[in-house]
């Protein structure tokens, strides 16, 4: 190893290119590695090793010895220690630690939740070691994260340090490290016992909030205040939990105060907590994304009209009111003029300040005499503002035909824009003021000019609903297809505000009927959103696909059917509309219908012969959405269409499951009505039976028992679903499975209110 390296701080990462192996010696094994690839754990800079100690060097060589064996998938690999200079060779973690992850990053919602799961995992390999191995160092700073964001956890398996130390060494180097907010309140009351599992358990409720938050424990708060709001059962704050976070997420902070909990027997194991990690993230993973949601802003100009002065913006009113401060110019070329004085001087015809001559605002007053009077004058025709206004602009946008027709008839440029690139024929298409246009046309007007953002004039009568424009354009040979920065063309904007008229037109004179703005929507995407039935009608009888998929994969029926449009539903398929095409996350049109609750729409589409069992994102079907989202009618609907109940996503997890964990009491009885299997298991090994002795909902456990359910099954981590109700203390569920309450006779007079346990 080079000097370079021995001085790093314990953690730096290098990028890594594994070349031959090779032994050297105080080399354990150790790949050959260049430099810049490796991550090295030295003791040089770590601020709690005790250097001088041969025995302690010894220690962390045999504990690194024996973490360099233990090969786990979320484990860091471990390449090799090095005596001198002390330290650890280990794999390279491209995003680095979550610590540097989480100030710095928005994580969605299931990446946080498939990172409290992996880290869980990486806690119960550890804990499942013969002798345990405990981590007792568990932090943000020790998750890291590969290219793909899975994590890999590192430092662990150092307990012998906390062995060599007393409890106030250990606590003060803690302080030193940044890791006293991970320390359970056991170790700072008086107590000589050593750390067992439940320590890394702690820590690890403490890592959950943190992910949750994004926000560091304890912020603030120095060691003193710290230990003494943890030893009194003080934790991180929950004013950050909200209400609007998803229901797994609530139930994230259930499981995290029990990992936190006060009295070390009260907190899960690791073995549990994983199977409960994973459950919620399966949930979490099933949301189906909304069709992107089109709302094209209507195009208009952002510029005033200046035809009168108290209609002008403030800062034009005030820079026309304080012409007096600059030679009062404008008032007496007005008086001037009035009198029918044609005397003037340069002086008095000079552009203001804001550059708003006499000529601006003759033509914003509509006055044809005056403007005509000041145009013998040989006056610049073509001035503009400081916003880019010309005098025909603002005639333009005015409605001022005779105006543009005498300012032209003097050289106006007929193409000179303002500065957003609003030239005076997108003032006339605006306008629905055909005249002007063919005025402007005539005067060498460009028919497509486009502004800044790439409209036309095509696009605002198109908007706007102007067929007479249209018409005029299309006589000019103007562009039907060109799109705007979007990649709207006028046709997209026609089918979205439902213009029948120049849908019409513009599909008799050749517009694209499929062309797709930059995010892949055609036309009828837009129509079908919108609910444009007419519009949609013509557009699918003039050829229009059907089947046109967006950029997340949606076709016009995908969006019909989460949107409920029966009528519109109807008629694409109809026009030979796919039921089967799945959407980016693999979601079919009744998959949409069925998670939106949308009871028409699901029997159209079972009686067109849709697939009631396709395989979705993460395999559910549409009843597994049904059955975790949606009220009883829907799971109902789809089980009288003939939906298999016992279709397992890839988790293992049926349709039950989900009605159980969601505690869906008729859900659950319909289920069990159409031959639900209440023994199936998922790929953990838990029956719906499990689960609702997890969640404490008695109601349905009865259920399950009348239909025949065995209460001795064990999943995969050997426990029954009376072992699972004592180690989450659901006293109701226990008492029943014990025989404690009355016989199943009462299961009659449950109501759905009273089912779950609080």
């Amino acid at each position: 190893m080079s000097k370079n390296i021995s001085q790093r701080w314990r953690g730096t990462l290098w990028n890594s290119r594994e070349a031959e192996t090779r032994t050297e010696p105080g080399l354990a094994s150790l790949p050959r590695l260049e430099e810049e690839q490796l991550a090295f754990l030295g003791s040089g800079g770590s601020g709690w090793l005790p250097k001088e100690s041969v025995s302690d060097v010894n220690c962390l060589i045999e504990e690194a010895t024996k973490m360099e064996k233990i090969k786990f998938q979320h484990i860091v690999s471990i390449y090799g220690v090095c005596k001198q200079p002390l330290g650890i060779v280990m794999e390279f973690m491209a995003n680095g630690s979550l610590e540097k992850m989480l100030p710095t990053h928005s994580l969605c919602w299931q990446l946080k939740f498939r990172i409290i799961h992996e880290t869980s995992l990486a806690m119960n390999f550890l804990h499942s070691i013969k002798p345990p191995l405990l981590h007792l160092d568990l932090k943000p700073g020790n998750i890291l994260l590969d290219s793909h964001m899975h994590v890999k956890i590192s430092d662990f398996g150092l307990s012998k340090w906390m062995e060599q130390s007393t409890r106030m060494q250990y606590i003060e180097r803690s302080a030193l490290r940044g890791t006293l907010s991970y320390i359970p309140p056991e170790m700072f009351l008086e107590s000589n016992k050593a750390p067992g599992p439940k320590y890394d358990v702690y820590s690890f409720g403490i890592v959950i909030w943190e992910i949750l938050t994004q926000k560091k424990p304890y912020s603030g708060l120095n060691m003193m205040n710290i230990i003494v709001r943890v030893a009194a059962g003080l934790r991180p704050s929950l004013h950050f939990v909200s209400d609007k976070w998803p229901g797994e997420a609530q139930q994230i902070v259930d499981l995290m105060r029990c990992c936190w909990d006060q009295d070390p027997k009260k907190r899960p194991c690791f073995p549990d907590i994983t199977v409960e990690t994973d459950m919620l993230l399966s949930l979490l993973q099933s949301p189906v994304a909304d069709p992107e949601s089109e709302a094209p802003a209507r195009k208009v100009s952002c510029k005033p009209s200046l035809r009168r002065p108290w209609e002008v913006s403030e800062e034009v009113s005030q820079e026309l009111t304080d012409s007096a401060d600059s030679g009062d110019h404008l008032k007496r070329v007005l008086q001037l003029l009035d009198s029918e004085s044609l005397v003037a001087s340069n002086e008095e015809l000079c552009i203001c300040e804001n550059k708003v001559t006499p000529l601006h605002f003759l033509v914003a007053r509509g006055s044809v005499e005056q403007v005509r009077l000041l145009l013998a004058h040989e006056v610049d025709v073509d001035c503009q503002t400081a916003c880019g206004y010309t005098p025909l602009l603002i005639a333009a946008q005015d409605q001022q035909p005779d105006l543009c027709a005498l300012l032209l008839e003097h050289g106006a440029d007929s193409n000179l824009a303002d500065e957003d690139g609003w030239a005076p024929l997108h003032f006339a298409a605006q306008n629905g003021d055909d005249r002007t246009a063919r005025l402007l046309l005539d005067h060498g007007a460009c028919v497509d000019v486009q502004e800044h953002e790439g409209w036309t004039p095509f696009h605002l009568a198109a908007q706007n609903n102007f067929e007479n424009v249209a018409r005029l354009l299309v006589s000019r040979q103007a562009d039907l297809n060109l799109s705007e920065a979007e990649g709207k063309t006028p046709l997209h904007l026609a089918a979205y505000f439902g213009h029948v008229g120049l849908v019409k037109l513009l599909t008799g004179q050749g517009a694209k009927l499929d062309a797709q703005q930059r995010n892949l929507r055609t036309p009828l995407h837009l129509a079908v959103e919108r609910g444009k039935v007419r519009a949609i009608q013509h557009l699918l009888k003039t050829g229009a696909t059907p089947d046109a998929l967006d950029q997340n994969g949606y076709s016009p029926l995908h969006t019909a059917a989460a949107r409920g449009r029966y009528l519109i539903c109807k008629m694409l398929l109809r026009y030979g509309a796919s039921l089967e095409l799945p959407t980016q996350q693999g979601w079919t049109p009744l998959h949409l219908a069925a998670y939106k609750g949308h009871l028409e729409i699901i029997h159209l589409l079972a009686e067109s012969h849709a697939d009631l069992g396709a395989p979705g994102g993460m395999n559910w079907t549409p009843l597994h959405l049904a059955a975790r989202h949606r009220e009883e009618a829907v799971v109902a609907a789809l089980l009288q269409c003939g939906a298999d109940p016992n279709a397992a996503e890839q988790s293992g997890w049926t349709p039950l499951h989900l009605a159980v964990q969601r505690g869906a009491f008729l859900s659950v009885i319909n289920l069990l009505e159409h031959h639900a299997d209440v023994h199936a298991c998922n790929k953990v090994g838990w029956t719906p039976v499990h689960l609702a002795a997890l969640k404490g909902n008695v109601a349905i456990l009865k259920v399950l028992v009348k239909a025949g359910a065995q209460l001795d099954i064990q999943n995969a981590e050997g426990c029954t679903p009376l072992q699972l109700a004592l180690q989450s203390q659901k006293q109701s569920i226990i008492a029943f499975l014990e025989g404690k309450e009355p016989s199943l006779a009462v299961l009659g007079s449950a109501e759905p209110g009273e089912q779950t346990e609080v």
